[in-house]
Order: structure tokens, then C-alpha cells, then sequence
């Protein structure tokens, strides 16, 4: 396969977990005979720092004609105080929209190895394995109007859904489920939000074109609990926006540690694949952020971005093999426990590979 990767490393931890996963990419491509070409381009606190908007021209240009993105994280205090639509976070709303990319791919699990890693303990995390089906590109991050009232005494954010925004997602929630344990769990508070009830009764009739998938229906408040207190008894769990933001990190926190989690957003255009976790700009440059997360986005990217099901798996195999020794990041490490640099857990994989 010959391949285009739009890489963007972005801020803070970004370069250094970005650089990691591509010489995973770069290695894999090299055993399997795949040619993949990789373009750099600036998003962000990187690109406000160049003087250029936080997601330019160009970066969308090639991000449009590439056949997936790898992405690193997006964030830099030194803007903070900018106008959320010239902040670095825009970027990466901006981009989701204009390539249409409304369905996130959030897995969590708890690997060999880690059972100690997570606040919960080992005979409740045993078995985990979750994937949550995010909604990406409605509700309350993209809904209008929005605004602080001119007084700053009033702000209004705006829920919104359309029948047809929840049916597309639901369709890619299903679909995943029928090649895992055929259980989808549909998060919502149709209790209270009219929107939550349209919710419900969309994923409803989509559920009945599949009916070898068994729907049921959470509370987003029970759901968190449940994902305390049952993390197991999930396998997809597909919700909007907000909700899902808030229950996946709740899920990779549960698993051990963000820097574990990968991620990827489908849907009209090429595929993004990031890490979850933010840029971290405390430990930013120093050989300690966890590429995992960074690593496990691109075997996604292998999967979901270029149809290489076979490649992926060997990535997801290997990073496996390398937790089960005692190699530990500085934040899976236990005290006294030697510490793995970014560079060098990278450099593991590929020698498991």
C-alpha cells in the first residue's frame, strides 16, 4: 500500500509522542512492504507561535488531500487568555467539522501487567474492555448561539441534535459492536433534556436494523457510577459530545493513566488519530510523556485509516508484550520502579515488532 500521513505534532508533549508512533508506522511499513509518506504540518499553540491562525490554511489544505492524520495534542497556556475561537483548541474543533469527522473512537482497557496502575482494584478492572463511540461534531461544543452577554453577567451555551447527527453515529456504535461482544450501552438524561430524549428514541430505531446487537439505555450520571463500579460489564458505549468528552477520560483514568488512551475520529473525510491526553506542557521536551496513547492511535490509524487489520494488531500485540515486562513510564511507574523514557518505550515496541 502506498500511503500519505498528515502528521501533526502540535503542542507541548506532541512532538515527542508523535515522533514515537511514526517510528512504529515507519517500521511497520517497512516489514510489510507499504510505502507511507509523511507530511508535517503546524496546528495550534505551534501554529499561533508562527504567527499563523491556530489551524492555517495549508495545514487544512493537506490534511484534505492526506489519507490519515496523525496527531499529537493541541494546548498552550501562553494563549489561554485568547478568544476561544483564536485559542489552539479551536484548531482541532475546526478541523473535526471540515472534515467531517463526526464519529470518535475512544478504547479502553486494562492490560496484562497494569492491574496496580488504576484506582481500582485488580479483581474489578479484571476484564475491562470498553470502547466508547463519542458524538463529535454537535451538542453543546458547536451548538448557536453561544456567547458571555455584553454585561458579563449571563452566557448561554446551545444543545442541539438532529435526527439525523445521532443516526449516523449510532450506525458506526453497532457496527463495532458486531465484531465485539454485541452490547451497546446509549448514554443520555432523557430524564430531563428533550434533546436526550430525541436521543434515545434515534439510536432506538436505528438499533432495529440490527438485531443481533443488544441496546440498552444509561443515565449518563448511573453510567459514570456503573463505570466506577462495573468498568467490565461495558463493551461500546456510545454517547454525545459532552458526555462522552467526560466518560472516556473517566474510562482511561480507571485503566491506569490518559497517556494510555488512543483515539479516532471518522467519518466524511481521512481519518484523525490522536492520543487523548492534552500537551502537558509541565513535562513537555523531557523524555517522560507516555507515547502509548500516541503509539495505539496509529496501529487505529493501520485499522480504521488504511484498512491494514493485520498491521494494527501486531502494534496492539507488541505494546502488550512490552507492558507486561517492567518497562513503565514515569506516569505508570511505581515509586522506585525505574522510569522508561519516551524515546526508549518506543524503541521497545519496535523490537517486539
Amino acid at each position: 500500500m502506498k500511503a500519505d500521513i498528515l502528521v501533526l505534532p502540535g503542542d507541548g508533549i506532541g512532538p515527542e509522542v508523535t515522533a514515537a508512533a511514526v517510528v512504529v508506522l515507519e517500521h511497520i511499513a517497512s516489514k510489510a512492504s507499504h510505502s507511507f509518506t509523511f507530511h508535517e504540518g503546524f496546528i495550534g499553540g505551534a501554529a499561533l507561535t508562527a504567527g499563523l491562525e491556530p489551524l492555517p490554511a495549508e495545514t487544512l489544505s493537506c490534511a484534505r488531500g492526506a489519507d490519515a492524520i496523525l496527531l499529537g495534542a493541541v494546548g498552550d497556556p501562553a494563549f489561554d487568555q485568547r478568544p476561544p475561537g483564536e485559542r489552539p483548541e479551536s484548531a482541532l474543533l475546526q478541523l473535526r467539522r471540515a472534515l467531517g469527522l463526526y464519529a470518535n473512537l475512544r478504547p479502553a482497557r486494562m492490560w496484562p501487567g497494569l492491574e496496580q496502575a488504576g484506582p481500582l482494584k485488580p479483581e474489578v478492572l479484571a476484564g475491562t474492555d470498553v470502547m466508547v463511540v463519542r458524538e463529535l461534531t454537535g451538542g453543546l461544543y458547536y451548538g448557536e448561539p453561544r456567547g458571555i452577554a455584553a454585561d458579563g453577567q449571563s452566557a448561554v451555551n446551545t444543545l442541539r441534535y438532529s435526527v439525523m447527527e445521532v443516526a449516523r453515529v449510532a450506525h458506526w456504535a453497532f457496527k463495532l459492536a458486531r465484531g465485539r461482544q454485541r452490547r451497546v450501552v446509549s448514554v443520555d438524561k432523557a430524564n430531563v433534556l428533550e434533546v436526550s430524549r430525541l436521543w434515545r428514541q434515534t439510536v432506538t430505531a436505528v438499533a432495529a436494523e440490527y438485531p443481533d446487537v443488544r441496546l440498552t439505555h444509561e443515565y449518563v450520571d448511573a453510567a459514570a457510577m456503573k463505570l466506577a463500579l462495573a468498568p467490565s460489564s461495558f463493551d461500546v458505549l456510545l454517547t454525545e459530545n459532552m458526555f462522552g468528552d467526560i466518560l472516556s477520560d473517566e474510562a482511561g483514568a480507571l485503566c491506569g493513566s490518559l497517556g494510555l488512551l488512543p483515539s479516532a475520529s471518522l467519518g466524511d473525510g481521512p481519518g484523525l488519530f490522536e492520543p487523548v491526553h492534552g500537551s502537558a506542557p509541565s513535562i513537555a521536551g523531557q523524555n517522560r510523556a507516555n507515547p502509548i496513547g500516541a503509539i495505539l492511535s496509529a496501529a487505529m490509524l493501520l485499522e480504521h485509516g488504511l484498512g491494514l487489520s493485520e498491521e494494527a494488531a501486531h502494534v496492539v500485540r507488541a505494546v502488550g508484550a512490552v507492558l507486561k515486562t517492567s518497562a513503565r513510564t514515569a506516569d505508570l511507574a511505581n515509586a522506585g520502579q525505574p522510569i522508561t523514557g519516551t524515546r526508549e518505550f518506543g524503541r521497545l515496541v519496535v523490537d517486539r515488532l
